[in-house]
């Protein structure tokens, strides 16, 4: 990253956020801020400047896509209600040109797409060239609500742990980045945020009172992050969990991981395809 943004951290927070082997959901202190040196207050200065990074990347991304680089970006989110998900897309994503961004928000499977295997859907939104694609919540929701409420057999939702690594094997072999990031949040966080939906009336078209069901399955939900997280975190696609009880932290450690795998791209801008001079005398004579 550029000298000013890295200012801001204390040490690359990347090791610390991607899943490996023993990792336990359980142990992580979701109040921390790994690697940030700062507050919440100096974070809006990293914010703007790691956006304005993260904006020219974008764009260099989408210009050579217009000369047949096939190369994309895939950012998942899951994470229990109230994480922030939907504040990663409003900031970290919707500060970058719209043109090259395609978002799906995953939701119950309607009939139709119940007659298709789990990820037919799935495979219909994946990223085109040149695109940064954003699911807000994904194939994962077939392993995790799925797994807590049975809504298909045991045997079945076992399966799914290796299609999903195939299917995004298959992504990454089609020069598809993938990321992958669980924002984890306390229960008490949870809870504090749920009730600020219910105590605000400009929050009330947030709230749902499923979100409180929900919320009763905590200890089943957490397990079966759990054993997604083990299951599929892969070298192709690793899994990052990103401590989201400081939105804030959420936000500019999501940037950090956006920047940090499009400037492993090498991004550079697309050669001309016309005699350059020659424009210029045919642009100076009109």
């Amino acid at each position: 990253m550029g000298k000013d943004i890295r200012s801001f951290w204390s040490e690359d927070p990347i090791s610390a956020l991607r899943v490996t082997s023993g990792f336990r959901l359980a142990t992580l202190d979701t109040g921390s801020t790994p690697g940030f040196k700062g507050s919440k207050k100096d974070s809006a200065a990293a914010g703007t400047q790691a956006a304005g990074v993260l904006s020219h990347l974008q764009e260099m991304l989408f210009a050579n896509s217009t000369c047949g680089d096939n190369r994309k970006l895939l950012l998942v989110l899951q994470a229990m209600d109230t994480a922030g998900k939907g504040g990663i897309v409003r900031h970290v994503v919707g500060a970058v040109d719209p043109q090259g961004i395609s978002h799906f928000a995953f939701k119950a499977p309607t009939k139709a797409e119940l007659r298709h295997d789990f990820l037919w859907r799935i495979r219909k939104q994946v990223p085109a060239a040149g695109m940064i694609g954003v699911f807000d919540r994904s194939h994962y929701e077939d392993v995790l609500i799925a797994r807590v409420h049975e809504l298909a057999p045991a045997a079945e939702i076992t399966k799914r742990y290796d299609q999903i690594n195939t299917f995004e094997q298959e992504l990454v072999d089609d020069d598809t980045v993938v990321i992958k990031i669980m924002l984890q949040i306390s229960s008490a966080e949870q809870k504090d945020r749920l009730g600020e939906r219910l105590s605000r009336p400009d929050k009330y078209w947030k709230y749902h009172p499923v979100d409180v069901d929900e919320r009763m399955h905590w200890p089943a939900y957490q397990d079966a992050f759990q054993i997604a997280l083990e299951r599929t975190s892969t070298a192709a696609a690793p899994w990052f969990v990103v401590p989201a009880d400081h939105k804030w932290y959420a936000r500019l450690a999501v940037q950090h991981l956006l920047i940090d795998e499009l400037k492993g791209m090498v991004l550079t801008w697309p050669e001309a395809s016309f005699d350059i001079e020659e424009e210029k005398l045919r642009l100076s004579t009109t």
